[in-house]
This record gives C-alpha cells, structure tokens and sequence, in this order.
C-alpha cells in the first residue's frame, strides 16, 4: 500500500472517481480537512511517512522535501508549481507533476466573467439594490474595445477566443509568441508598455516566476487608461497589491477583479474595502467540470509515477 495524503481541498469532492482510481491501485489516503494552503511548518510533521502527495497550494520549500522520507511524488492537483521548490525536489529523486489543460476553460471563463462584472459594476450594484439603496453607478461596454491579455497559454488562448465573440481588439504580450494563433483570432503581439497604454481591459494569464514577480507595479498603473479595467486569475504576487490600491483609491484606473492575492486568503487587505475591487476566493478552477479534469489527471500522474511507469506531465 502507498501512503497517499491529499492537501487540494477539492480533490474527490464534487466525484468520487479520483479517489476510488488512487484507491483500486493500492493507495492508502489521508485527506485533510483544511481551509487554506498548508505552510512549510505545517507540513513537516505531515509528510514524513508519505509516498505521494495530492498537493494544492501548500509550500513544498526544500525543508519539507529533505524531510519527507519516502516520499516519491508531488502530484500538483493544477497548472502552476511556483509553490514547489524544484531544484530541492529534483536533489531528493522526488517528482513533480502537474495537470495542465484541466482547468482553461473554466478559468477563462471567470475570467470573462469578472471583465464584464468589473465593467459594469455588477456586484456593488447587486448590493445597492439588496440593501435598499437606489444609487447606480455607470459603466462600460465590452463590445469593440481594446483587450491586453498578459501571457498567452491555455488559458489566455481560451480568453481571446471568447473576445472575439465581443468583436474586441485584442492585444497580448508573451516572451513566446504564438504566430500561428495570433493569426487564427486576429490577435496582436506587442510590448507590455504598448498594451498597457492602449487596453480598456487587461487580464494576467502569465505564471508567477522571478521576472514577472511585481509585474504590474505603480509603473505600470500610471500608464494605463483611467477608464481600465484590471482582472487576474493567474497568481497574486503578479500585482503589487499596494500600488493596485493606490491606482484604485486615486482613479488611475477605473476597476480590478482579483481571483488570487499574495495572501490567500486577503484577510485584512485594504482592497477588500473598495467598493470598485471585486475579489473572488481562488474559484477559477472551480467548476464541477474542471474538478473532475484536474482530480483524474493528479490522480494518474501520482499512480505513474508510484509504479515507474511514464508521465507525460513530470516537471522534475
């Protein structure tokens, strides 16, 4: 039997299946009861006798992985594995595999969906109406403007095919263009200057690495259309939080929709006061689709692994 615990809080939830495929090829599991990611200190005591791991946002720093004695694979239960000290996990013999193409469509559909809530002031207007208020506040059309789409994977792909549903204008920067795409939906590749200057909406779709750390800073704000509209569903050290609030209180921009934070949960961020920030609580694969997707994907990657057998989505 493998020691398997499971850290995504969502793992099995909406189905079972992921957890009866771990259980039919000898997996013993441990799911944990948690609200938030795991830190490192936390994880120490938990993972000692563990041979895999589900893993949701949890920090695997090279401490937890030097600590983990039998342990053979972190199954990262999504796209991103910024949260996994590779270099430490590659010394120890231990892989790391993660689940893209489970989530884009679910991802860029929030996306979508925050673009055209920011736009039109959805939430702040659904509250007005419930708490008896009759005040209204003007908004913004979608339809002909100018989208910046920041990294074009999956799920930046995924929302420029939506834009052109809006008939949009869609620029996008990336260290690795996609001509042949950029063709098929009529995009434009561009710096990240011209797209900030020009965009009515901006939406991240980059991972969160060294360089695109603080990406979008009060730099950045200061060129961008009063009248912008910000949203990331990426990863939250991608925008300076501050220089964000900043840009929000002093009408550098008009609107930001955020479904990940440098902290997760934002507990006591100052954006949770501002009336033109919608946050969402990290839902962005959150979909009974998605969590299916990424469940059964996690699920085979750990098992091959386990077994020595090939994984096609191995980082280390």
């Amino acid at each position: 039997m493998f020691n398997i615990i499971v850290t995504a809080r969502s793992f099995g939830q909406a189905n079972p299946e992921p957890i009866r495929l771990l259980e039919e090829n000898g997996c013993r599991i441990e799911k944990l009861n948690i609200m938030n990611p795991l830190s490192a200190s936390e994880l120490l005591a938990l993972v000692a006798e563990a041979d895999g791991i589900i893993a949701g946002l949890d920090q695997y720093d090279a401490l937890v992985i030097e600590n983990a004695k039998r342990l053979k694979v972190i199954s990262r239960y999504g796209v991103g594995y910024d949260n996994v000290d590779l270099e430490a996990a590659k010394r120890k013999g231990v892989a790391v595999t993660f689940t893209p193409g489970t989530n884009e469509n679910s991802v860029a559909d929030l996306a979508m969906t925050l673009l055209l809530c920011a736009s039109r002031n959805i939430v702040s207007m659904d509250k007005y109406v419930k708490s008896g208020l009759g005040s209204r506040v003007i908004g913004s059309e979608m339809w002909k403007k100018t989208l910046g789409i920041i990294g074009t994977g999956r799920i930046g792909k995924g929302l420029a095919r939506r834009a052109v549903g809006f008939s949009m204008n869609i620029l996008a920067y990336d260290a690795y263009p996609d001509t042949a795409f950029a063709q098929q939906v009529g995009l434009t590749y561009c710096s990240l200057d011209r797209l900030l200057r020009e965009s009515d909406f901006i939406s991240i779709h980059c991972p969160l690495t060294d360089e695109t750390r603080s990406l979008i800073g009060a730099a950045e704000f200061a060129v961008m259309k009063p009248t912008a509209v910000l949203v990331n569903t990426a990863r939250g050290g991608i925008v300076d939080e501050e220089a964000l609030y900043n840009a929000l209180v002093q009408k550098k921009i008009a609107a930001a929709a955020l479904d990940v934070t440098v902290q997760d949960p934002p507990t006591g961020s100052p954006l949770l006061g501002l009336d033109n920030c919608i946050i969402t609580p990290h839902i962005g694969g959150y979909t009974r689709d998605a969590v299916l997707n990424m469940g059964m994907l996690a699920a085979r990657n750990l098992i091959a692994v386990l077994k020595g057998e090939p994984c096609e989505f191995r980082v280390v």
